[in-house]
């Protein structure tokens, strides 16, 4: 039996190991894996050294890897609507043996990715050769940051501000932008964040560390007030895509009569949050989770405005530095978007 690279958990580094390459069977596709990225949940599982099982919490070594982009290079003798050399993006929750590197039987930081019950439009699309791999392997976390700004609902003459410059972060002020949003602000503490974040279309950043958040707001987006009379900025939308609670508790402090936030990354618990001063506000909470239709409705968009989108990847590292790739994305504020490439194991 033939085998590949794939990479597993490991207490705070990977484990990378000769497994068996994947046979498909007559419904399956095998994508060979030209690039996939590093998310944070990959690294939440390294530093835990595994994926939480059982009521024990005790921790099972799982397959790394939900952000591929690959091409077809074998399909089952059942497949027609995809090709050998079509190149794809896919959806990790697409398969029957569970989500891939989020605890399925299959990661796609691998050589090859088996992809059951191949189907364009349920867990593979396809997207031309004029688009890098690095970049469509944008498409997962896109999808992410889509799902958040379509659940604030933003219209043109909304005033937003996103918290977070990492890639959903910059991915939502991206989709703000082309959905026609006005005005988007983004707050960070990382002044080359911010950059990014201006050079991708935003209209002014804010550095939360040395700035302070309400007077910048209020002379971007006006003043207004609060159900109480009490001056507040006037942003409408606040977007938390840096999941410090600190920044929950900015929102509460600044939020006017009626705004909303949005919540897309992942919370810190915190006792310090005042969530009576919602009621000041009559602020409404929403909560964005994955991407229930979005995963290949960004594709479109990703493909017209790729070179928009690649100012995302700080980082491409070849599949032979994979150790060196991890250890930048578990590095707080060492690289904005990773992006192991698999040129090297042609």
């Amino acid at each position: 039996m033939a085998t590949m690279k794939s990479v597993l958990t490991a207490k705070d580094k990977v484990d990378v190991q000769d497994v068996e390459r994947p046979v498909p069977g007559p419904a399956d596709a095998l994508v060979r894996v030209r690039a996939c990225g590093i998310c944070g949940t990959d690294t939440f599982f390294l530093h835990l050294g595994g994926m939480p099982v059982g009521a024990d919490g005790s921790l099972r070594a799982i397959p790394l890897g939900h952000e591929p982009a690959g091409e077809i290079v074998e399909v089952g003798a059942d497949v027609t609507d995809v090709k050998i050399g079509d190149r794809v993006v896919v959806n990790p929750q697409g398969v029957p043996s569970g989500i891939i590197g989020c605890g399925g039987a299959h990661g796609a930081m691998s050589e090859y990715l088996l992809i059951e019950g191949v189907e364009t439009g349920r867990n593979v699309t396809v997207f031309p050769d004029s688009v890098p791999f690095e970049v469509a392997a944008l498409n997962e976390p896109m999808a992410v940051a889509r799902h958040c700004v379509n659940r604030s609902g933003a219209r043109p003459a909304d005033k937003v501000v996103v918290f977070g410059a990492g890639p959903i972060g910059l991915g939502a002020t991206i989709w703000l932008k082309l959905r026609g949003v006005e005005h988007v602000v983004v707050a960070d503490v990382i002044p080359e964040r911010l950059e990014t974040a201006l050079a991708v279309g935003a209209d002014a950043v804010i550095n939360s560390a040395t700035e302070n958040i309400t007077e910048r707001l209020t002379d971007l987006h006006g003043p207004a007030a609060n159900a109480l009379g009490q001056p507040r900025p006037g942003t409408d939308i606040y977007i938390d895509a840096a999941g410090a609670p600190a920044v929950f508790q900015a929102v509460v402090d600044n939020a006017k009569w009626h705004a909303k936030l949005v919540m897309v990354a992942v919370q810190k618990k915190s006792d310090a949050i005042d969530l009576g001063g919602m009621l000041r506000s009559e602020l409404t909470l929403i909560a964005s989770q994955g991407y229930p239709t979005e995963i290949f409705e960004v594709t479109p968009e990703l493909v017209e405005h790729h070179e928009r989108f690649a100012r995302l990847v700080s980082h491409r590292v070849p599949f032979a530095e994979v150790d060196r790739a991890f250890e930048l994305a578990l590095t707080p504020g060492a690289a904005e978007k990773v992006v192991v490439t698999f040129d090297d194991l042609a």
